[in-house]
């Protein structure tokens, strides 16, 4: 079966692409654009090279294999691939849909952390994590991480931190709360204090006094994720299943107000 209409479309609306800028890009009129994307025309051998290119995928794959119902990626163009403060300069970023193109929330249990460090950018790694949606968030790119220790009490070991993707790490803003992965800090809760325009570092503080700041180079974090919702277990033999997420829906949407203002 031929994908390559289905494909286009949906691969141009990841980068927020109207019809006219991939024209712009690919050189070609922005009706070949809409042609191409209702089936009412194929695109040239040329054209296809451009668009590996462009997507950072084979022909086979821009023909052959639905992109869409596999895993959805954020791509970046490449002037932000250029901009090392910007984090965009990495890789792509590997998400789950669900049958209707929402993007799920992974959860990422404290047990499965050092296998995240290595297959975070691993779509199949990426799927096989349990996954949920909290339907009153606005539409973006999250995932969930289980936290342990006690640095940032009175947030407790165990505590699920639901974040939002971060892919411009210009934005962070002093003194609020983020989940961060580094290639050698592994996957920390903490708040965040922005200097890498300075010095190219960013401070990282613990609520709980006992633990002092300290600092991390820009080029060894591989994600941020700003802290959106904060889901604290009442029981600690509690485990972290979709369903007892799920169960717990109910109790969050007070949490949101309270930590967006964090």
């Amino acid at each position: 079966m031929d994908f390559i209409a289905s494909n286009l479309k949906f691969l141009r609306k990841l980068k927020n692409w109207t019809q006219n800028d991939l024209a712009e890009e690919l050189d070609i009129k922005r009706s070949l654009v809409g042609a191409y994307e209702e089936a009412r025309a194929r695109p040239t051998y040329e054209t296809l090279y451009a668009l590996t290119k462009l997507f950072n995928y084979s022909i086979d794959s821009l023909i052959t294999k639905d992109l869409r119902q596999t895993e959805k990626v954020a791509l970046f163009n490449e002037e932000q691939l250029n901009n090392d403060i910007t984090g965009k300069n990495l890789r792509v970023l590997a998400i789950t849909v669900d049958k209707k193109e929402n993007e799920n929330i992974e959860l990422v249990p404290v047990k499965a952390a050092a296998g995240y460090l290595t297959g975070y950018s691993d779509p199949t790694y990426i799927k096989e994590l349990n996954k949920f949606r909290l339907p009153f968030l606005p539409v973006g790119t999250y995932r969930a991480f289980e936290i342990k220790g006690d640095s940032m009490l009175p947030v407790q070991p165990g505590t699920v931190i639901v974040g939002e993707y971060l892919d411009n790490w210009k934005n962070i803003k002093d003194g609020h709360t983020y989940i961060l992965i580094s290639k050698h800090d592994g996957i920390v809760y903490k708040r965040v204090f922005n200097q890498v325009e300075e010095n190219g570092t960013l401070i990282l503080r613990s609520d709980n006094v006992s633990y002092p700041a300290y600092s991390i180079k820009i080029d060894e974090v591989l994600e941020i994720w700003r802290a959106i919702v904060n889901i604290s277990y009442l029981n600690k033999g509690s485990d972290l299943s979709f369903h007892n997420i799920l169960n717990m829906m109910q109790e969050l949407k007070k949490d949101v107000d309270g930590l967006k203002g964090n």
